[in-house]
């Protein structure tokens, strides 16, 4: 069946209640989104895995009771398995590589009805932010394809914001679901460290700054997936405060008189675009219209520090991985098995001593101390998402040679995002503002350690102030008929079947 036009107002819990009211049957859906996929993603490259077949099953097999019953959904190629089928990271060093098990966030996913059909595209390792892996080729923003969807959940965020469906996972080790909801024009909430399981295999990712969620179009769907995904599994050595009551409730509550801090300028030291500036202080006067109270204000950490320490971190972490791969192939990992960042970041790993991790390690916890030190006079930080609007294609290539501009690009991306990584806050990109280029711009709010809920509330009233939803792609590139979307690489079907 083709899925109807007015579907595009449905967000996921709306397609659920569909299904609830027998409206539409699940497998209706599934065969629409399977479509949609098939129709669009030749012009911006989302997708790279079919689940087809997996999906049909689940459906045949009876899905559980839960708020998304019989809504399609995609996973990341990345950080999270799904038993039978390839979790490449992005890599060739990867590309054979099928689980034997679910991750525990994909078990939750599924428990809640959701049906999973395929994956997103990632750039190598989620060490970029912009999804161009040598693998399966670049992720086209759907609002201009000669531009970047971000990264590293620029497939996810591509996928949304060209109809494919209204929400799909993401991660975040540094702005992961930020920049991409930010280029793409999306909510993206980075929910406080340890709120979703990283288990069984691993109890936290890049030692605590990376951590799941979604990129969604409505406000109550992250809020209500979070529901759904959220609190510690057997095992896990640390989670987040529990909340007050479900995050779904939050949303339309009233969030008070905030107070609201605002800074735009990063604390790397890059230069920020006048209108990503722009977009935050447009945003301020919005939060002091619906009654918060602003001023300028920033948290003072020391920069250069943390980003020494953030690198021996992520170094450490990418060579372990590339060590045990490796391993289990039963030879040495070669630079020409990944990319030259990847490569890069394994020899700051292995160059690393444990000395200067554990030092390292200090250095994020005072930079969480600082944080929270802040925000005990603040409810909300607000700053633009990124130093730049979205960028052309091929200006975060993985396999520069020039590792040094390649650094400093990427800082531009994360100079407002990643610091909330180290400190484990929760944060959003909300996206309030466009360049006058045509694209979308985020502008970023960030609450205490365990605040989601004011960030609920908040971006709630902003969804309401400025509607966003129905912002939608002309109908041309919708069909996937952009005049400068390039041939796609092939979508890779999965172990155990495809369409």
């Amino acid at each position: 069946m083709s899925w109807p036009q007015d579907f595009d107002q449905y967000d996921g819990l709306g397609l659920a209640e569909l299904v609830r009211r027998r409206a539409l049957k699940a497998e209706e859906l599934l065969e629409a989104a399977i479509a949609r996929v098939e129709a669009r993603n030749p012009a911006v490259n989302a997708v790279v895995t079919r689940l087809y077949d997996q999906a049909r099953a689940a459906i045949a097999a009876g899905l559980p009771e839960g708020p998304f019953t019989g809504v399609p959904y995609l996973l990341k190629d990345l950080g999270v398995l799904y038993a039978g089928a390839v979790t490449s990271w992005g890599s060739t060093f990867f590309a054979d590589y099928v689980a034997d098990h679910d991750s525990e966030i994909t078990v939750r996913l599924k428990r809640a009805g959701l049906v999973i059909f395929g994956k997103t595209n990632t750039p190598e390792f989620g060490l970029s932010t912009s999804t161009e892996p040598r693998l399966f080729g670049p992720t086209k923003n759907p609002w201009n394809a000669g531009y970047s969807a971000g990264g590293s959940s620029g497939g996810a965020a591509a996928a949304v914001a060209s109809g494919m469906l209204p929400m799909a996972h993401a991660t975040d080790g540094g702005g992961s679901i930020r920049v991409p909801a930010s280029c793409c024009g999306l909510f993206g909430l980075k929910p406080t460290r340890a709120r979703n399981p990283m288990g069984p295999d691993v109890g936290e990712g890049w030692s605590g700054a990376s951590v799941g969620h979604a990129i969604t179009r409505s406000v109550r769907d992250s809020a209500a997936l979070l529901d759904a995904t959220s609190g510690p599994d057997v095992g896990d050595p640390y989670w987040a405060p529990p909340p007050a009551g479900p995050f779904l409730a939050e949303v339309g509550r009233d969030p008070g008189r905030l107070r609201v801090a605002l800074a735009t300028t990063p604390w790397n030291g890059q230069a920020v675009d006048p209108e990503c500036a722009e977009a935050a202080q447009a945003a301020a006067k919005l939060c002091a219209e619906l009654g918060h109270r602003v001023e300028e204000a920033r948290p003072e950490i020391d920069a250069e520090a943390l980003g020494v320490a953030t690198r021996t971190i992520v170094g450490a972490n990418v060579r372990a991985q590339l060590e045990a791969r490796a391993a289990a192939l039963g030879r040495e990992v070669r630079p020409d098995d990944v990319e030259r960042v990847t490569w890069a970041r394994a020899v700051d790993g292995r160059t690393a001593t444990a000395a200067d991790y554990a030092r390292s390690i200090v250095t994020v916890h005072r930079t969480g101390r600082a944080v929270a030190r802040f925000f005990t006079a603040y409810d909300i930080l607000l700053t633009p998402t990124m130093c730049r609007p979205p960028h052309p294609l091929g200006v975060l290539d993985m396999m520069s040679e020039d590792q040094t501009g390649y650094l400093a690009a990427l800082l531009a991306s994360i100079g407002f995002t990643s610091l909330f990584n180290s400190s484990g806050n929760p944060a959003m990109s909300v996206p309030l503002a466009w360049s006058t280029g045509g694209l979308p711009l985020g502008v970023q709010f960030v609450a205490a350690f365990g605040g989601e809920a004011t960030l609920f509330r908040l971006a709630a009233q902003l969804e309401a102030a400025r509607p966003w939803a129905a912002r939608r792609l002309p109908r041309a590139r919708r069909a996937g008929r952009s005049p400068q979307a390039r041939a796609p690489s092939a979508m890779r079907q999965s172990r155990r079947g495809s369409a």
